[in-house]
């Protein structure tokens, strides 16, 4: 398994495993990533920013992620908490793994190679928000040592529990 940053040729793919996850959300009842968000425009924009990546198995996408280092303005305000650190951070969006791929532990590795990317930027803490209903995402956070630390509303209004972790 090797990560690379994701190029215009991927976007089939990434959008693949994207709709299979808003598939997910839909049949769980979690009103993530519907409504065509993410979308190609969303993820043409991440690696415009360079902040998309993929992960490949025998040159095959399997898994796909953001990390970014610009501020999150949804993160200026949070409620029924409060951060961890106040310094730069990282943010982790957008983890999506194949569904052939499941079971496997990818999502870890995500987050573990986002900690590294962190690590050689300079980047001491790391921040994610995911939806109240995504369980399996919020379980994730909490194995890789993230801290629950209050909610925040996104630009549309949407409401998502944040999360942090100090590297």
């Amino acid at each position: 398994m090797e990560f690379r940053k994701s190029t215009k040729a991927d976007i089939v793919k990434i959008m693949d495993i994207i709709k299979q996850a808003q598939a997910y959300f839909k049949e769980q009842g979690i009103d993530q990533w519907q409504n065509n968000y993410p979308n190609e425009e969303v993820i043409n924009n991440d690696i415009e920013n360079d902040d998309s990546y993929v992960m490949l198995d025998n040159n095959n996408i399997i898994a796909t992620t953001v990390i970014s280092f610009a501020k999150e303005k949804s993160y200026e305000n949070i409620l029924d908490g409060k951060w961890i650190t106040n310094d730069d951070y990282g943010v982790i969006h957008r983890i999506a793994v194949d569904n052939t791929q499941k079971g496997k532990g990818l999502s870890h590795k995500i987050i573990k190679y986002a900690e590294e990317v962190c690590k050689q930027n300079d980047i001491h803490s790391i921040k994610v928000d995911t939806h109240e209903q995504n369980i399996p995402m919020q379980n994730l956070l909490k194995k890789n040592g993230f801290e629950y630390c209050g909610i925040i509303y996104l630009e549309d209004g949407g409401k998502r529990v944040a999360f942090e972790k100090t590297l």
